[in-house]
């Protein structure tokens, strides 16, 4: 049985002049899980999480969260939802604790519940060491934490996340994925927005490639990989010159094909088997610094599969 959609988009559209930034998007995101929007900059990544979180109006089309009109009916879409920018919104002048507690105020938090829900955040989120230092002290990666245990307060059934690790070391990053894992795990929605490939693979349960405001794949990571392209067989032969030959991905093929390349005697100075990557999947389905390529149009010469030179084609059969 299908889960209920938590955030779903109809036909959305939304121009910026003569630039139609989003063109018809049609998308699902499941309760209690994570949808990744992946695409070049300019896409309409954070044009759409700004029409969900109800700070653009659309032109067309419907943004439903929690199945409430995001159109309609703002006031009550902004109780389901918390967005957590590309940048933290924290008053530096403050410290951790202080703005935990002056947001729970202004999302009228009970008074007595206040204190004890900035104290589970701050421990949830490895920041009470450093509650009661000013913010501005914060590195980059505890700035983020707190940016997102905000965002928490209020327990919403969904959070926007738009490109929340920009600019984080690998260590801090590493981090930050962990809590969101943790705050899907308690069931939270999650829509994230990222530049980082990496991310979207570790992170997300689907993901969408956005190219000029449409979407031109969906899908988990294992099939767009499986959509660009097939495992090969790397050879870099001694001459430096590199040659691809398609496998099932097995160790059995890879073996296979070894032995006939070895039984051939050509010249390879190292070798692995691999498969494409999410950096396939958005150079392939965006064509992405190809002037004039159209959106979604997949090119034979960027599949990994297709790579192969003729005697090496040859030695496949």
């Amino acid at each position: 049985m299908a889960m209920a959609a938590m955030i779903e988009t109809r036909g959305l559209r939304k121009s910026v002049g003569p630039t139609r930034v989003l063109d018809g998007v049609d998308l699902a995101v499941p309760e209690g899980s994570v949808l990744a929007l992946l695409g070049p900059n300019g896409a309409g990544k954070t044009t759409m999480v700004n029409v969900l979180a109800t700070l653009l109006r659309p032109d067309g089309g419907q943004a439903l969260v929690g199945g409430v009109d995001v159109v309609r009916q703002p006031e009550r879409a902004r109780t389901l939802f918390s967005l957590t920018g590309q940048y933290a919104a924290l008053d530096e002048l403050l410290t951790g604790r202080e703005n935990l507690v002056l947001m729970a105020r202004l999302a009228h938090l009970p008074r007595a519940a206040v204190g004890p829900r900035a104290a589970e955040l701050l421990d949830a989120f490895d920041l009470t060491d450093a509650a009661d230092r000013l913010v501005r002290t914060y590195s980059g990666g505890m700035r983020r934490r707190l940016d997102l245990a905000v965002s928490l307060l209020t327990r919403p059934r969904v959070i926007f996340l738009d490109e929340p690790t920009t600019g984080l070391d690998p260590r801090s990053r590493a981090d930050l994925w962990e809590v969101i894992r943790g705050v899907v795990r308690e069931g939270t929605t999650v829509l994230l927005t990222t530049q980082y490939l990496e991310e979207a693979d570790a992170l997300a349960d689907r993901i969408a490639v956005l190219d000029r405001g449409s979407v031109v794949a969906e899908g988990t990571a294992a099939e767009l990989k499986r959509r660009v392209g097939s495992a090969h067989l790397e050879l870099e032969l001694v001459d430096g010159r590199v040659e691809r030959l398609a496998t099932d991905g097995s160790v059995g093929d890879a073996r296979r094909l070894l032995a006939l390349v070895e039984a051939e005697d050509r010249p390879v100075a190292h070798w692995r088997l691999a498969t494409p990557t999410l950096d396939d999947v958005f150079l392939t389905l965006t064509g992405a610094h190809v002037p004039g390529a159209e959106p979604g149009a997949a090119r034979a010469s960027d599949d990994p599969g297709r790579r192969a030179s003729a005697p090496l084609q040859e030695v496949a059969r």
